[in-house]
């Protein structure tokens, strides 16, 4: 059966569908990036039928959304719009048959991704449409762009060097002592650092720093590369939280 036009434009007008996402990167995204409740409208691996990705909590669910020509089939329930099914669904959590978990619909997970410059190759610009009031709905910061690895930081009282696993998520960067340790030692809120840059006044090659208002810190890395990448990729954050009038 060929999928009406009507459809096609509804969904299409969609931030939050993804036509060219598989069930596997899904369930990547959503993990990675979204909290419970997060969701997204993908091709089902069905011919002519959609597949509604949720996360809940700690795994992702998958509902099969169909059309008839006149109306949404979506779990037991029928909707005339796209925008009738996520309402009803935002206040009346779906229920997995199997797992029996209960999920509402609360924030969609959008196909255009802001990502900084040192991703040339996926670099996607967001680009809203009018038809859809979503990004009302939502009020996350979905950018997908997060690093980690080992780097080595310079103590606040203490002025020696010791190498940390810092991990960087959203608008936090954190430090470990060990890759495996479950509790960071520090968290750092990136809406607070005034400063990412390279730093040629400690005695480390490959360093940079981080002001705060109350703390700079000193970083280096391993390689000239791993410095560039983590800069880059810290300034770009910085640049997502200045407000427009700073720009």
């Amino acid at each position: 059966m060929t999928t009406p036009k009507k459809i096609t434009d509804e969904i299409e007008a969609l931030s939050w569908y993804h036509p060219s996402l598989s069930r596997h990167v899904a369930e990547s995204l959503l993990l990675q990036n979204g909290r419970d409740g997060t969701y997204l409208l993908r091709p089902s691996s069905n011919p002519g039928e959609f597949a509604v990705s949720i996360r809940c909590t700690d795994s992702v669910k998958h509902f099969p959304l169909s059309w008839d020509g006149t109306s949404y089939a979506f779990g037991m329930g029928t909707f005339d719009t796209i925008a009738e099914l996520v309402d009803h669904f935002a206040s009346k959590p779906l229920i997995g048959a199997e797992s029996g978990v209960l999920t509402a619909l609360k924030f969609p997970y959008p196909r255009d991704v802001l990502e900084p410059n040192m991703y040339d190759t996926v670099k996607i610009h967001a680009q809203y449409g009018n038809k859809s009031n979503d990004w009302d709905r939502s009020g996350l910061n979905f950018a997908v762009a997060s690093k980690e690895g080992y780097l080595t930081k310079q103590g606040g009282i203490v002025k020696n060097w010791k190498t940390r696993w810092f991990v960087l998520q959203k608008n936090e960067l954190k430090y470990y002592r060990e890759k495996a340790d479950k509790e960071p030692v520090k968290v750092l809120d990136l809406t607070e650092c005034m400063a990412c840059n390279v730093d040629h006044t400690q005695e480390k090659t490959n360093c940079f720093s981080l002001t705060f208002p109350k703390r700079t810190y000193y970083i280096y890395a391993a390689t000239p590369q791993e410095m560039h990448d983590w800069t880059t990729i810290l300034s770009w954050k910085l640049q997502q939280d200045k407000p427009e009038s700073d720009l």
